[in-house]
């Protein structure tokens, strides 16, 4: 393999996988989230609420440890059944507590919780958690013409992020700052953070592209 190509690869923030494709530099950490879910749009209510609860947990750790607990955490959080997660109580804190598993957080944990009730009130107010997460979807103007690795690494809010981290505070979420909001957009589908030149940017922008939004 040509060792300038593979340093334009770096350069550009891309590398080269096992199988010869080009892919974000942090694929091999994580291929298969990568490969087939970060930036896939979700319009599934339990597993946006999942994934709002990760991202809580993910603040100020890393990403990957908290990929690697998810079948811990599901298990542990009735799979994020909201309606499920909403009724525990203090012996189900103290279960998680003892949850090696899991990261043991208490703020976290009541969080999640917390949460769990907020969304119930959430589906009230917008039918879905989908289609009240959805309309803060920027709009194509809004997004950079390129996403490179120099706009990659440096955005880590965006207005819409910052819109939804406040509209989920006024209504009584924690753990849902606009840098956790924007990692969950990024997540979710709402944007395709993909770098440009990765062979997976292309297969989530069509996702996107032929997405039925909710609401």
């Amino acid at each position: 393999m040509d060792e300038h190509y593979l340093a334009d690869l770096k350069e550009a923030g891309l590398t080269l996988t096992e199988d010869g494709r080009v892919c974000c530099y942090w694929q091999p950490s994580m291929p298969d989230y990568h490969d087939n879910e970060w930036g896939k749009p979700v319009v599934d209510d339990r597993r946006l609420f999942e994934k709002v609860c990760l991202e809580g947990f993910h603040s100020g750790m890393s990403w990957q440890l908290i990929y690697n607990k998810r079948e811990n955490f599901r298990r542990a959080f009735k799979d994020f059944d909201f309606h499920a997660v909403a009724q525990f109580t203090d012996e189900d804190v103290a279960r998680l507590m003892e949850d090696k598993s899991i990261v043991r957080n208490r703020a976290k944990i009541l969080s999640a919780i917390n949460n769990a009730r907020r969304a119930q009130e959430l589906i009230k107010e917008a039918g879905s958690l989908a289609a009240w997460f959805w309309q803060f979807e920027p709009e194509a103007k809004d997004r950079p013409p390129v996403v490179d690795l120099a706009w990659w690494q440096s955005a880590k809010t965006s207005p819409e992020s910052i819109r939804m981290s406040k509209a989920l505070k006024k209504r009584g979420w924690t753990w849902v700052g606009p840098v956790t909001t924007y990692s969950l957009m990024q997540a979710t589908g709402l944007i395709n953070d993909h770098i440009a030149g990765c062979q997976c940017r292309e297969k989530f922008e069509q996702a996107r592209e032929t997405l039925n939004r909710p609401g």
